[in-house]
């Protein structure tokens, strides 16, 4: 289990107008590069492990963006952590399984 659940959904500015799907799926190759657990959305995208690990991740999303040369990238981020217990994206689920 992780100490939190951080969900992103990262909106790159193309700079001509193209089509930005392609830059996502690249800022979700990202988080397949750090290796933690993360589930795909249709909107968002949901990362579970330590936060300040899961912000480096969304900085090098973000980094991503601009190394391919997007003018701005909007990233709205929800954080999802408890005092008494682990977060978990299964644990949280259960009930819709």
């Amino acid at each position: 289990m992780a100490e939190a659940l951080v969900s992103i959904q990262i909106i790159p500015k193309t700079p001509n107008g193209e089509d930005s799907i392609p830059l996502v799926d690249e800022a979700i190759a990202v988080i397949e590069e750090a290796g933690i657990p993360y589930q795909v959305g249709p909107l968002e995208t949901t990362m579970e492990g330590n936060m300040i690990e899961l912000f480096t991740v969304i900085e090098k999303m973000n980094q991503r963006m601009h190394e391919r040369n997007c003018p701005s990238v909007i990233s709205q981020i929800k954080v999802y952590s408890r005092k008494d217990q682990q977060a978990s994206m299964k644990e949280l689920t259960k009930k819709y399984d």
